[in-house]
Parts: structure tokens; C-alpha cells; sequence
């Protein structure tokens, strides 16, 4: 029997994702008619990430519980709560803001475990570790950071991450005039 996956995504093994033992008639009829919640978490995500202060890249983080029905954290990358709202340098990997998974995860009641996390871009190796540390299980990722290594920290500690950009074009707002 073919495993069925709601929102298409064969990567996202997330459980409420997976339909195990369903008929290919099934699979076959299957459509996706609104935006999974997968991607309305990822999309909360890219609305945090216009928040940065970062010059280089702009990152939003949203964690939920693994049944996916509660926020626990949020973040984006910036200076620290009542430093200026800027990069303390220009260089790239040391502009001294705290990177999103970082902010989010501080937020995030540690005590739970398989936390399911959204993120604009995949995480550095040392976010990769702090995301492993807090139990998170499943991981969703809008584009890739410039270096792989974070995700194979990711894979080595058990974290399932997920490229996530099938449905990000669907269900966009087409044509709208922008705010006054």
C-alpha cells in the first residue's frame, strides 16, 4: 500500500503529515486545496524575519509543539533587547547578532521535548546544535544557509529537516495594492 502524504512533500515525515497503508486511488484523488500548516508556520516565520536588524540575511523562527497547535517561541536575528538595532560589524558570520534559532529557542519551554521548528534559512553548525540540545525532532527550512554543514549536524543528531518550499508561490496575495 503507498503512504500518502497530505501535503505532498514526501520529505516531510512529520507524522501529521503521513497517511501509512492508503490506496493509490486515494494518493491519486488527493488534492491540496489551502495552504498546509506547515506553511503557514513557515510563512509566520518569513513575516519574523522582516523584523531583522541583520544586514547581511534576514531570518524568522517559529517553534511549535510537535502536534503543531501551539506556538512556544519565536525569534529573528538582531543586536540584543536594548542594544542598537544594528550588526556590531560588518563582517559576514561576525556581525555579532543573535541568529534567529537562538532567539526563538531561549523563548521555547525546555522541558518539551519533539518541538517542531520553522526557519527562514537552514541553521549554521552551531544553531544545528543548540536545535538538537532542545529537543527539537523536526525541522522545516525555506532556503539553504550558505554552508551545508549546520544540516548535517541536523542528520547526525536525529533531526529530520525538511527543504520546504513546495507551496511557498500558492496562495500569495496576487495583484494587491500595497498599504498607504
Amino acid at each position: 500500500m503507498p503512504t500518502l502524504f497530505k501535503d505532498q512533500v514526501p520529505e516531510n515525515t512529520h507524522p501529521l503529515n503521513v497517511v501509512e497503508g492508503a490506496s493509490q486511488a486515494e494518493v491519486d484523488a488527493w488534492t491540496v486545496d489551502r495552504p498546509p500548516l506547515f506553511e503557514a508556520y513557515m510563512r509566520m516565520a518569513e513575516e519574523l524575519a522582516k523584523r531583522s536588524t541583520c544586514r547581511r540575511l534576514a531570518v524568522g523562527t517559529v517553534i511549535t509543539d510537535h502536534a503543531l497547535e501551539n506556538v512556544v517561541g519565536i525569534g529573528y536575528n538582531g543586536n540584543a533587547r536594548g542594544f542598537p538595532n544594528d550588526c556590531d560589524s560588518p563582517t559576514p558570520g561576525a556581525c555579532g547578532c543573535i541568529h534567529s534559532e537562538m532567539n526563538a529557542l531561549v523563548k521555547a519551554p525546555g522541558h518539551l521535548s519533539d518541538k517542531v521548528m520553522f526557519v527562514t534559512a537552514s541553521p549554521c553548525p552551531m544553531c544545528a546544535k543548540l536545535v538538537i540540545q532542545a529537543k527539537v525532532r523536526h525541522l522545516f527550512y525555506r532556503t539553504a544557509y550558505r554552508r551545508p554543514r549546520g544540516l548535517e549536524i541536523l542528520a547526525r543528531g536525529g533531526v529530520t529537516a525538511v527543504h520546504y518550499h513546495r507551496w511557498r508561490d500558492e496562495w500569495r496575495l496576487r495583484g494587491s495594492a500595497p498599504p498607504p
